[in-house]
């Protein structure tokens, strides 16, 4: 039996099975999320399995899975009140550009989380991962 190898592509090539190269695909990086669209779910599709939900998760470092792996969550600190609020504002018009809502927390006065997930299935769907991604395109480092 062969060793699978790594391609530049992100995915991970066997070697050939009768005279074909089988394909499995890898985690979706970052930046391979943040270049999708959030699709409108109202629900029929499955949620994704917790070992999908980690592959996903580990293209997004900042995030963790919660609730059992159905939702991911990022917690901000920021320098003050001021800048906590605008962080919630900036993402709550890219989820509304995206037509997918996360559920946002601000605690004290310049503590701020996010946790996103599925509404309509329960759990997590790519949706989830997409717009985590370009949250983190829009947020401050950290």
């Amino acid at each position: 039996m062969s060793r699978p190898r790594e391609d530049s592509r992100r995915f991970t090539i066997r070697e050939p099975i009768f005279g074909y190269d089988v394909w499995m695909s890898a985690t979706p990086s970052a930046a391979d999320l943040a270049a999708k669209k959030c699709v409108p779910c109202e629900g029929g599709v499955p949620k994704l399995s917790l070992a999908e939900a980690e592959a996903h998760q580990a293209a997004l470092p900042a995030w963790r899975l919660t609730h059992d792996g159905t939702r991911i969550r990022r917690d901000f600190t920021l320098p003050d009140f001021r800048s906590a609020v605008k962080l919630l504002n900036t993402i709550a018009a890219l989820a509304e550009r995206e037509q997918h809502h996360p559920d946002l927390h601000l605690e004290g006065y310049r503590k701020a989380w996010v946790e996103i997930h599925t509404h309509a299935i329960g759990g997590l769907s790519e949706n989830d991962f997409i717009l985590a991604a370009k949250i983190d395109a829009v947020a401050p480092p950290g």
